[in-house]
């Protein structure tokens, strides 16, 4: 499945995952998970956004009702940068100490809640912390608190990962800090948090969820990798059977679920369908890893100029501009899965009949997966490109430099990707149709 052939192949994959209960309602037993946890005081994370819902009111209520003390910083950055997040952990410190952190809200919140976690618990700065080359690349030395992750967007699969995302802001980039005592102890997956979650989000949160199952499908296979000794393993460590089962059947789901949600809100069964998905494939993705789509969405994301996108509330006055990251993901999806075809062709054509069931290959089977996808992006309103969120070819060599930094990412692409291919993936991606 892969062009890369090692000299001593490994014979060995990990698979790590949270503790998870999934359900309508899953929410209400909050506090009683977290007094099994042995949590008597914990900071609840959240954003403004989801604050205004009276959700993680609500569930902060119910777990002091459990006898368990919570604070609450509502303060989350949507697209958490460098700033954000050390904004966020100023406060956690001032209002330490804490035996559990809880974080409610998409993948912002989750993320901020993680790198609060880290910075609670270990010495140093965040920069510390944040994938080289862009940071110093250190890992955690000391464990975590709990952390229980609570979704309310369908997409990120922060609640089963790794992965804290943050854009590092003089360096126009969005990059990462990637251990795994950043995966959260606990997610709790209740659908209907997700009702209230606006069209064009369910539309970006759900091309994220797509993306983390075909990159993780497409993905190096394990034993593409030269073998490692126990202390060099990370999480990502390629495709396995483990995390292919996951992806097929998030894709699954996606098939007969996706659309209805993004055009029918209030439809539970459509929403929980995509919620499991969701889960689906944050279980798989957490585990095998994401390469080209995922390393061009962090510089499309970072070096956004004014696009903003509908959908995304506006909340005191913070009309930043934006590119949200499932979005970004997307807009170089399928290009890039063109470039891939060759490392896997089986697989990039199970992977289109899995989302389009009666898909056929026809006379250039490369194509049947970009095809696939973007008849499903125009279903759902995603942008129509790079162009559309208002990148041009002047910007190319730019975004390129800033795909190149995310090597983590790259690495578990199975085509190595020059410059060069990028550039010609991103100028493909400008105008999808």
């Amino acid at each position: 499945m892969t062009s890369i052939v090692p000299t001593s192949p490994e014979t060995v994959f990990t698979y790590g995952a949270p503790g998870l209960k999934f359900g309508v309602g899953a929410r209400h037993e909050l506090g009683h998970d977290l007094r099994q946890l042995g949590a008597r005081r914990v900071l609840l994370v959240t954003d403004p956004g989801v604050a205004a819902t009276g959700r993680p009111a609500e569930m902060a209520e119910a777990v002091r009702a459990a006898g368990v003390e919570v604070v609450v910083f509502d303060r989350v950055r949507v697209e958490p940068t460098d700033r954000s997040l050390a904004e966020a952990v100023d406060a956690a410190r001032a209002a330490s100490p804490f035996d559990a952190v809880v974080a409610v809200g998409g993948g912002s919140a989750i993320d901020t809640a993680k790198a609060v976690n880290l910075m609670l618990t270990n010495d140093g700065e965040l920069m510390d912390y944040v994938n080289a080359p862009v940071g110093g690349g250190k890992a955690p030395e000391k464990p975590l608190l709990p952390l229980v992750a609570v979704p309310t967007t369908t997409g990120t699969g922060s609640e089963s990962t790794t992965i804290c995302v943050l854009d590092v802001v003089d360096q126009h980039v969005k990059t990462g800090i990637s251990h795994a005592r950043l995966r959260p102890t606990m997610a709790v997956v209740d659908p209907e948090l997700t009702i209230t979650q606006p069209s064009q989000v369910t539309a970006a949160a759900g091309m994220d969820i797509l993306c983390h199952a075909l990159e993780s499908y497409t993905a190096r296979g394990y034993t593409s990798y030269e073998r490692k000794t126990a202390e060099q393993r990370v999480p990502y460590c390629g495709a396995n059977p483990i995390s292919d089962m996951w992806s097929e059947k998030s894709m699954s789901l996606l098939a007969g679920s996706f659309r209805r949600a993004v055009s029918h809100g209030d439809d539970l069964d459509a929403r929980t369908e995509v919620a499991l998905a969701a889960t689906f494939a944050g279980l798989g993705f957490g585990n095998a890893g994401v390469h080209i789509p995922h390393a061009n969405a962090y510089p499309v994301a970072g070096q956004v100029r004014d696009f903003r996108p509908e959908g995304y509330p506006v909340l005191d006055g913070d009309d930043h501009a934006m590119v949200p990251h499932g979005m970004a993901v997307s807009l170089t999806a399928p290009e890039a899965f063109r470039f891939t075809f060759s490392s896997a062709p089986e697989r990039h054509v199970r992977a289109a009949q899995l989302l389009e069931p009666g898909a056929t290959p026809g006379d250039d089977p490369a194509s049947l997966l970009p095809d696939v996808l973007t008849r499903l992006m125009r279903d759902i309103g995603v942008p129509s490109g790079l162009a559309e969120v208002g990148y041009g070819e002047g910007d190319v060599d730019s975004l390129v430099e800033g795909t190149l930094k995310q090597q983590r990412l790259l690495a578990t692409a199975p085509r190595e990707a020059s410059a060069d291919d990028l550039a010609g993936i991103l100028r493909g991606s400008l105008e999808l149709w």
